[in-house]
């Protein structure tokens, strides 16, 4: 993926803080004292005069889950806070007209999450799509009338079988498996199939797919 596709522009709405009523200790002797927020009617300001705003914790927790998210699945995240900056020019320039709740996430490709309630695991996943960690497999599994409970209980029970899904037609189950990339080879994949899978009495044949490479838009 070009580097130019790894950054997100996250738009925050903070609010001004109305009031300001700690006060902090005195500074101990050789201390660094940093600007004191002091109540000026309705807004507060630091002691350089700056207004104050402050985040919401909804708004907060949405920043630190996509910041979360970017950094696992290799993306870059730039906050923009709107009361901070032009709001007329900024719904222009970054075609934000017609935003109704915050936060947004705009991706470089034009999709973007609106609203807190938008911000899942899954929706950020879609969002930033990255190369899978792991070396991911899928054997198709052929298997002789019996307890199919059984043989999906020792197919559950292998700790490399992420994923089972029960066909109709030529072949009976789909297995997504997953083994760590550093040990992992199509040799080793090849391998457990024949040992683990083909060990079940009930199974008659298998055919597994080993990609190459592999990307996922699932939560890692």
């Amino acid at each position: 993926m070009p580097e130019d596709n790894r950054e997100l522009v996250l738009y925050v709405q903070s609010k001004k803080a109305v009031s300001v009523f700690y006060r902090p200790p005195g500074p101990s002797p050789g201390s660094i004292v940093p600007p004191t927020p002091v109540n000026v009617g309705d807004a507060a300001t630091d002691a350089s005069g700056s207004t104050v705003f402050f985040l919401s914790d909804d708004q907060a927790r949405c920043v630190a889950l996509v910041e979360e998210t970017a950094r696992d699945r290799g993306y870059r995240v730039r906050v923009v806070d709107i009361e901070k900056v032009g709001t007329i020019e900024r719904l222009i320039a970054e075609h934000l007209r017609g935003v109704q709740n915050f936060p947004v996430l705009v991706s470089p490709k034009g999709p973007r999450l609106e609203g807190v309630a938008a911000f899942t695991d899954e929706a950020l996943a879609a969002l930033m799509p990255t190369e899978l960690k792991n070396v991911r497999a899928m054997t198709y599994i052929k298997v002789r009338g019996g307890d199919l409970d059984r043989i999906r209980t020792l197919l559950e029970s292998l700790p490399e079988v992420k994923e089972l899904h029960f066909l109709t037609g030529d072949w009976d189950i789909l297995v997504v498996l997953e083994f760590p990339s550093a040990d992992s080879n199509k040799r080793r994949v090849l391998d457990f199939v024949t040992d683990r899978i083909r060990g079940i009495p009930e199974v008659l044949d298998t055919s597994t797919v080993v990609p190459e490479y592999s990307v996922t838009k699932f939560p890692l």
